[in-house]
Parts: structure tokens; C-alpha cells; sequence
């Protein structure tokens, strides 16, 4: 699961990144809270790469999911990048555990095998 949902996360990182890009062009903003904001949500993008398989790694995801959508209110195109995203972190869980059950699996058979 780690895996899939690292790799989601950092893609978020990006478009986080060129969100922040263009709502720099929106005169109404100032640089220094688009840059606040963004660099925040990086970060946590980056460190939710190291807790995903931990207690509440999985929530923390889905909050940055939803905090993704509604910088749609913000940049507009957010809105379907916030949903794509969250439907990719969804697959992530929900195809990451299984591949962790399916690995478990495998390794309880092979160890198994060793010792008879």
C-alpha cells in the first residue's frame, strides 16, 4: 500500500506546486499566502509518503484530498484535479491493501513450505 499511495502523494506535490503558479496570477492574492498554503500542503504531501501505513495515515490523506477539491474555489481546474486524485487515492488504498494481504499470503505459504 505504501507504494501506490506514495506515489499519489508526490504526484500531488506537483500539481500542488503548479497550482500554486497560477493562483500567484490572481491579483487578489497575495504571494506570500499562496506560498504559505501550498508549502503546507507539500509538505504534508511529502511526510503523508512515511505514515501512510501508520494509524491515521489513511485519514490525513483523505483530509488533503478534500483540501485539494476545495482549492477549487480558488483555481478552478482544482476541482477536477482534486477529484482525480482522490479517486487515484482511493485505488491506492484500496488496491495497496490488497496487494499487502495477497504479499502476506504468499509469504506465509512459502515459509510454510520451508518447514515441511
Amino acid at each position: 500500500m505504501r507504494t501506490l499511495c506514495s506515489s499519489t502523494l508526490i504526484g500531488e506535490f506537483f500539481v500542488i506546486g503548479f497550482a500554486g503558479l497560477v493562483a500567484m496570477k490572481d491579483p487578489d492574492l497575495e504571494t506570500s499566502t499562496v506560498w504559505t498554503v501550498c508549502g503546507i500542503a507539500m509538505a504534508l504531501s511529502v511526510l503523508l509518503c512515511g505514515m501512510a501505513t501508520r494509524p491515521g495515515g489513511v485519514q490525513l490523506g483523505w483530509a488533503l484530498q478534500v483540501a485539494l477539491i476545495a482549492s477549487g474555489f480558488i483555481v478552478p481546474m482544482m476541482f477536477f484535479m482534486g477529484a482525480m486524485f482522490a479517486a487515484l487515492w482511493w485505488a491506492s488504498v484500496h488496491f495497496g491493501r490488497k496487494i499487502d494481504e495477497a504479499r502476506a499470503r504468499f509469504a506465509a505459504q512459502a515459509a510454510e513450505g520451508e518447514t515441511a
